[in-house]
């Protein structure tokens, strides 16, 4: 039985688990996610992209809030640029999917920084406020600039051929989202372990004291806000291209509420827990309608004409559960389940 985490080398320092069971279980779930969508139905098709494209968005704005400690509201705003962003180069300018993909980030990227460099002084209450004023912001500067966005009227997006692979099918699309989520998901693992990731997390904990240590609070809390936008900006692009019409209706400041629940519940400042927490709040609401629905037609079709009102009162209740009774979320009931196992029988 494994008794403890001690690293001897710098091989074991570096790897993301040496656990050969662990790899197994990767393994297993790898097989599994590529082979799901050619058997799911295209409801249960559209929750499984739906997962992938929301953890992306999800892992963009851990960087920000759960390693850096910086609250944003803003993560729609992101989102539907990235998602116009990517609207406009391939519907209108004929752009090749693959730069779509790129302006979609470089375009939120590039407005972080414009709402980053006033914020670096901010936290709290005020940095939250101000990121969700940022947020309805670009959503009035969207209708207004008619002749670029097309104003409320949106704009028309069909699936993506990137290398000759046609993305067009539902499956495809689902394996697409899912590729660039599992990437999305190794990429913030590896960062987490770097210099910029650790000074990240030491500006979280204790701001004070990673400025005494030579950590430079101006250029790395821009650094989170970059990075966390232009992954926000990407999952804002596949929701779009999801919806295939990319209007500002198609994204509600719920969005960020759903955001903030996911990082909560699955556990905040891990990437495990932007995951867990992003299966949990999207399968949520299917759940609560499976079990209203044993009490009767008229109790469903009374939830169904209020869904975005449940959505709401469901990720509410959500938080205020989690933060009570388990803050540390799903991960970290994950823990406390693999710690008593461990231990067991001495943990009794």
């Amino acid at each position: 039985m494994r008794s403890g985490y001690f690293k001897e080398t710098i091989a074991e320092q570096i790897n993301l688990t040496d656990s050969a069971v662990v790899r197994l279980w990767l393994a297993l779930l790898i097989v599994v996610l590529i082979v799901a969508p050619f058997y799911l139905n295209p409801f249960y098709l559209s929750l499984l992209t739906i997962v992938a494209i929301t953890s992306i968005g999800a892992l963009g704005l851990n960087i920000l809030t759960g390693w850096t400690g910086l609250i944003s509201l803003g993560h729609v705003g992101f989102m539907v640029l990235g998602a116009y962003a990517y609207a406009i180069s391939t519907s209108i300018w004929k752009f090749d999917p693959l730069i779509g993909l790129l302006l979609a980030g470089l375009v939120p990227a590039i407005a972080s920084i414009i709402v980053g460099i006033p914020s670096l002084r901010l936290t709290g209450l005020y940095l939250a406020i101000t990121t969700l004023a940022f947020a309805f912001i670009i959503n009035h500067l969207i209708l207004e600039f008619d002749g670029l966005t097309r104003g409320a009227r949106g704009i028309f997006v069909t699936r993506p051929t990137i290398f000759g692979i046609s993305f067009k099918s539902d499956t495809a699309f689902a394996l697409l989202c899912l590729s660039l989520a599992a990437i999305t998901l190794v990429a913030t693992l590896n960062l987490r372990r770097s210099r910029v990731g650790r000074a990240l997390v030491a500006i979280r904990d204790n701001d004070i004291a990673a400025r005494v240590m030579g950590v430079d609070l101006t250029i790395y809390k821009l650094n989170a806000f970059i990075t966390s936008s232009f992954i926000i900006g990407i999952s804002g692009a596949l929701y779009g291209i999801f919806l295939s019409y990319v209007t500002v209706e198609g994204f509600p400041f719920l969005l960020s509420i759903e955001a903030l629940a996911i990082l909560i519940v699955g556990g905040i400042g891990t990437a495990l827990g932007a995951v867990l927490g992003t299966v949990f709040i999207v399968f949520l609401p299917e759940l609560t309608s499976q079990v209203f629905s044993l009490l009767g037609d008229e109790t469903a079709r009374a939830l169904s004409t209020g869904a975005h009102e449940l959505k709401s009162m469901l990720y509410g209740v959500v938080i205020i559960l989690f933060l009570r009774f388990q803050p540390h979320g799903l991960v970290g009931l994950w823990r406390d389940s693999k710690r008593l196992w461990v231990n067991w029988p001495l943990r009794f």
